[in-house]
């Protein structure tokens, strides 16, 4: 079966969604503080920002006081960077600008924003690249990049504009999501091998990150195109616009190029990983120093092929997280997974285990040093559709007691429990309705259904759990639904095969799931 891309109708949706959600308040700081060079745009730039302020009834502070990082810097919905250069923060100022982000606050970079703290690598990941030097200020043809730029900027496929065209240290982060690409045969000066990204959007450490490398001239803050691209970056950084939503019809999420849908972070290595450098040998593998965000030396996410087919092979030698580049909401996730034969520290003994993290939110290392706050579809040998509360979260389930009254497991006569992370009362898991575990070595289906603040875990076509008002604590302790977030796949210390993952936008659960209910 042929998978259907990103229509345009669901793009034509999201920009008008754009028009709407600008008239959403948002409270925003502007920095512009430099410690290197100083651009004669910024003037003109914050200009700009007051009147898009104005039209999009903003509240707008400016700023160029590095103090103002501290508690109170989390009273703001999103961050721009406006030409910011040099080292602006010390420590205690560098930990409040990560909890921010660990918040899920958003943060938007324009130019300059990349030529700021180059020697903090925290920064550096989350800007997405590092400048390097720039050629002279000339004219250059802008590509975008489809489906995605379409709901953030103009719909245009090309354009020229001027400006200066900075280069980059190193590629532009894999874990980016592109807009925009410099076409370096239509200038001099660019060194970026022919793949020059200009402007992108990811999700980093709990937080929205959007970047261009447009901004230079006074003259951008009169171009409408490039106001728009500002605008609407604001708002998705504010989480006033939505990432793309998926086909209604089944989009493949598994290509050859493992980069197109998903980011790869690795945690810590265990005592016992053979043929890595600086591996502690007291390392449990939980509580370490995460190798982190793209960061994979020893391949324990890669896709290979079979014919045809292209099947992501998880080695589960260090624990780790496979995550979408996007959120979803809404949504049927449907997976094909078997078990390989290679098993590792800490769990030699234990049964074989994997799962599926939804709705995640919040920094990587949320759990374990590697997972995010999420519920889990578990995927372990014998006891796959159970749930776990992952980094603070709760669900509500209909439930019998189970295992001579240890456990709680799911039946839809049951009755409703809450189940929360870091809890024995109530629970942090619950155990499937029953066990439809095909035998090992065969392939599974799964299915996951996620609608509002419900979710369905289906094994091999039959229902085996329901979990309803999903919430996820905030730092401040409070209790909020949640019906959106990334999609991780663990490495949890077994072998896994994953072939055929489909995501696609549901509005209502199938006749076949409801009639289980």
């Amino acid at each position: 079966m042929k998978l259907k891309k990103f229509p345009l109708v669901w793009l034509m949706l999201l920009l008008t969604y754009s028009i709407v959600a600008q008239n959403e308040t948002l409270n925003v700081l502007v920095f512009s503080k430099t410690q290197a060079f100083r651009h004669k745009s910024i003037p003109k730039g914050q200009e700009a920002l007051k009147k898009l302020g104005t039209e999009n009834k903003w509240k707008l502070t400016f700023s160029e006081d590095a103090s103002d990082f501290n508690e109170n810097l989390y009273q703001y919905d999103v961050l721009v960077f406006l030409n910011t250069s040099g080292d602006l923060f010390n420590d205690e100022q560098k930990k409040f600008f990560q909890n921010f982000i660990a918040r899920g606050k958003g943060f938007v970079g324009i130019h300059a924003a990349s030529d700021t703290e180059k020697n903090w690598p925290w920064y550096s990941a989350m800007i997405g690249a590092v400048f390097s030097n720039h050629p002279k200020i000339q004219q250059a043809t802008l590509t975008t990049t489809l489906p995605y730029a379409q709901f953030m900027t103009t719909d245009y496929k090309t354009r020229k504009t001027t400006d200066e065209w900075y280069n980059f240290k190193e590629a532009v982060k894999p874990y980016v999501t592109v807009l925009t690409h410099i076409d370096e045969k239509s200038y001099t000066g660019g060194n970026m091998n022919g793949n020059h990204p200009i402007t992108w959007f990811h999700h980093y450490d709990g937080g929205r990150i959007f970047y261009t490398g447009l901004g230079h001239r006074d003259e951008q803050y009169d171009d409408t195109i490039f106001l728009k691209e500002i605008k609407t970056g604001i708002l998705w950084a504010g989480g006033k616009i939505a990432d793309p939503k998926p086909s209604t019809k089944p989009t493949s999420l598994l290509t050859e190029n493992l980069n197109d849908h998903w980011a790869v972070f690795i945690g810590c290595p265990h005592a016992t990983v053979q043929n890595l450098a600086h591996v502690d040998p007291k390392s449990n593998g939980k509580t370490g120093e995460p190798l982190g965000l793209n960061n994979d030396p020893k391949q324990v996410y890669k896709i290979i092929q079979e014919g045809k087919e292209n099947i992501l092979h998880i080695s589960g030698e260090i624990f780790g997280a496979l995550t979408t580049k996007l959120e979803y909401e809404n949504y049927h996730l449907r997976l094909q997974f078997k078990w390989g034969k290679q098993v590792w520290e800490p769990r030699l003994t234990l049964p074989k285990d994997n799962g599926i993290l939804y709705h995640a939110n919040g920094p990587y290392r949320t759990f374990w040093n590697v997972w995010m706050q999420s519920h889990e579809f578990q995927v372990q040998k014998n006891d796959m559709g159970d749930f776990y509360a992952l980094g603070g979260v709760k669900a509500t389930i209909a439930s019998v007691p189970v295992n001579d009254g240890k456990q709680l497991g799911y039946s839809k006569t049951g009755q409703k429990n809450d189940f929360m992370s870091s809890a024995k009362s109530p629970y942090n898991s619950a155990k499937r309705g029953f066990d439809n575990e095909n035998t090992e070595g065969e392939w599974n289906t799964l299915d996951l259904y996620c609608l509002g603040d419900k979710s369905i875990h289906v094994v091999n076509g039959k229902v085996v759990m329901v979990l309803e008002n999903l919430k996820r604590i905030t730092p401040d302790k409070k209790e909020i639904p949640v019906t959106k977030g990334l999609i991780q796949i663990q490495s949890e210390a077994a072998e896994a095969f994953y072939k055929d993952i489909q995501i696609q936008s549901i509005s209502a659960f199938p006749r076949n799931i409801l009639k289980q209910l």
